[in-house]
């Protein structure tokens, strides 16, 4: 279990050299990211796909010199160096094995595959080949992980023994609205998915602070009981009944991790969807809805660190990054930044655009540019990547297997070489 690497110190020199990045999926999160890398000094030019060839041109529109390609197959036989596969969340493995075999960089929404033989693929093909494939998990960039992976470095936390993360977002939060938007008449098919297969807001800010990973897990799926056939079997295209999921998690290190996915659950208020706890020997840092503290062996005093996390307020507006998102969405893609973000590694460009999902934006934008153009190993590396996926989809194995303890492939590390 090697350590997490450490983070940039400084922004990538604009004279490194460029590249041009296809845009995959012209859906309600692409606006933010191709306005990231359209700003980005390192990007050279854009160019949009879409199955719903309107889209794409909407969002080609928005920038100067973008282009629109009239389908996947075309965009992966042209000279654009690297893809941004931002579609639906079940698609995103296939979709990345095409653009590695077809000799392209890959940024992949989350997560990595639904499947675990497509993510043994995809490690395959990296290392094959040498391309730079990241993840854009946010919560590798939530301030609390990243408060947290700063003092574990350190080793001020002690032994963490035991890490909770939760992703707690109700369908009437916004998920209805984006269903639809991507799903059509069919809709309700779609949002069934399986709660455990989107682990990685929740996996991901346990393990981006804590080097290590999973080994076996034991998960416990709710039955939906709402009756607006979401989430029923007789509707579902994933055959899943299950809107609330909770896992626990044995680590490679002896400690445990405790994960929820929640769909059904009445939460609204606060500002962290995911939220992280962590109990070392040491030091425990806790982190509720709204606010978080930590307690140390070393003064036994109680300290508020609230303010740490909360990002800066951003004006909630309708731009060309938040125009037709659902209004429960808007602070997902509008957040600023948090105290505990280092913002002297971003470009100045940076500097007044858009964010989103607590500070992470700019730098998951920032972290793939800067591993294409250096031929360095991203932080959300492919590794990294299957070892916040692959839990997930062994842990839906064990709910529907009624709880039953599985073992968890691991993946192994980047080749030291790489």
């Amino acid at each position: 279990m090697s350590l997490l690497p450490p983070e940039p110190t400084a922004p990538l020199d604009p004279g490194a050299g460029s590249f041009s990045i296809g845009i995959v999926g012209a859906g309600q999160f692409a606006g933010s990211f191709a306005t990231l890398w359209n700003l980005h000094p390192n990007v050279s030019r854009l160019a949009v796909t879409d199955v719903i060839p309107e889209r794409a041109k909407e969002l080609a529109a928005r920038f100067e010199g973008a282009t629109v390609v009239d389908s996947y197959e075309e965009m992966l036989s042209s000279d654009v160096d690297a893809v941004a596969i931002l579609t639906q969340r079940w698609t995103h493995g296939p979709l990345v094995v095409q653009a590695l075999e077809a000799g392209k960089h890959v940024y992949s929404a989350v997560p990595m595959a639904v499947d675990l033989t497509e993510i043994e693929r995809i490690i395959e093909l990296v290392t094959e080949t040498g391309l730079t494939y990241m993840m854009g998990e946010t919560s590798y960039y939530n301030p609390a992980t990243v408060y947290v992976r700063d003092r574990n470095r350190r080793g001020e936390l002690g032994r963490v023994f035991y890490s909770e993360g939760d992703y707690v977002h109700d369908m009437d939060h916004g998920f209805y609205a984006a269903y639809q938007y991507s799903g059509g008449e069919n809709w309700k098919s779609t949002a069934s998915y399986p709660p455990m297969l989107y682990p990685t807001h929740a996996i991901g800010g346990v393990l981006g602070a804590i080097p290590t990973y999973a080994t076996s897990v034991s998960c416990i799926g709710i039955e939906d009981d709402r009756g607006d056939g979401v989430f029923d079997r007789d509707v579902s295209m994933f055959d899943n009944s299950f809107s609330n999921m909770s896992a626990l998690f044995e680590l490679a290190d002896g400690g445990v991790m405790r994960t929820n996915e929640f769909r059904r659950v009445g939460h609204y208020g606060g500002v962290h969807e995911s939220r992280f706890r962590f109990y070392g020997t040491d030091l425990v840092m806790e982190q509720g809805s709204k606010g978080a503290h930590y307690t140390s062996r070393a003064d036994g005093e109680y300290h508020d660190i609230s303010d740490l996390f909360h990002t800066n307020e951003v004006q909630l507006s309708a731009d060309s990054v938040t125009e037709g998102l659902d209004p429960a969405l808007l602070e997902s893609f509008t957040s600023g930044s948090a105290r505990v973000h280092d913002r002297s590694r971003l470009p100045r460009t940076y500097d007044g655009a858009p964010n989103g999902h607590e500070g992470s934006h700019h730098y998951l934008a920032d972290d793939f540019v800067r591993s294409v153009v250096t031929g360095t190993v991203p932080p959300v590396n492919a590794w990294l990547s299957a070892r916040f996926t692959a839990p997930g989809i062994v842990a839906y194995q064990s709910a529907l297997a009624g709880g039953e303890r599985l073992d968890v492939p691991d993946f192994g590390e980047p080749p030291a070489s790489a």
